[in-house]
This record gives C-alpha cells, structure tokens and sequence, in this order.
C-alpha cells in the first residue's frame, strides 16, 4: 500500500509540475486570491528560500545518500508503525520528485505561492510532512539510555 501511495505522490507532483510548465510562462504569477495565495511559476536550482543555488550535483548526491540510507534502515521501517512508514514514503517520493527535476531540468518547478514563504511545490509538501511525520515517531519511541 505504501509503495502505491508512493508512486501516487510522485505522478502526482509530476503532473502538477508540466501543467505548470504548459500552462504558465517562467515567472508568470496568477492570483488564486489575491496577495494571500497565487500559482507562481518559478524554477528553483537551490533548496529552500534558494539558498545553496546552482547546487545540482549535491542535491542529486542527497537523493542518492537518502535513498542508502533508506536501504540500510529498510527492516527498521517495513517494520515500523504507520508514521515510520507513511513518513517515509512521503519523504522518499518528494526527494525522488524533486530529483527527477534537478536531472532532466537543472532546476525544481515550484508553483504554490502564498506570499509569506517560499514558493513550493506537492513534492516539497510529501518532505515535510513525511519529516514531521517521522520526527513524531522518534519523539514517541522509547529509546535506551538517557533520562526517562
């Protein structure tokens, strides 16, 4: 089930992103409400608010170090609760989204504009919550050692 929620978040994102691309203009902005919320198009070659830009081949090692790092933690995870689990898919099928971009165009396409944050796109959305998601797992599990 998780694999398929997976693959949906990816198509997902891909298909948000090229009805951006053939619909909009590089920087065109379309107010859905104005000044609180528009559909922006812009392409991102760094990571959040921009910073490390032109940074391509990092980015794409990240993807690749997350996606061992995955690998190594596979039993942990196939046996872990729903937030182990469905944190991790979110988490690997946004960076598996936003990679996709980095290699095919350079760039991410983002497109959610709020006005207050940095424009996004659904692939950031699935890293997000899927870091929340697994930070409210470690948080819960009782861990050895330490103060309790």
């Amino acid at each position: 089930m998780y694999i398929i929620i997976g693959i949906v978040w990816f198509v997902l994102d891909q298909l948000t992103k090229q009805w951006v691309q053939a619909s909009f203009t590089l920087g065109e902005s379309l107010p859905v409400i104005p000044n609180v919320f528009h559909l922006t198009y812009i392409l991102n070659k760094g990571a959040a608010f921009g910073i490390l830009a032109n940074q391509r081949l990092f980015f794409l090692c990240i993807v690749a170090v997350l996606l061992i790092a995955l690998w190594y933690f596979r039993r942990y995870i196939l046996n872990g609760d729903v937030w182990t689990k469905l944190g991790t898919t979110l988490l690997v099928s946004g960076a598996l989204g936003n990679g996709w971009d980095r290699y095919h165009l350079g760039a991410v396409v983002d497109f959610f504009d709020f006005r207050v944050w940095p424009i996004f796109n659904v692939a950031d959305i699935g890293i997000c919550v899927g870091v929340v998601l697994l930070a409210i797992h470690l948080w819960r599990t009782p861990h050895e050692g330490g103060n309790k």
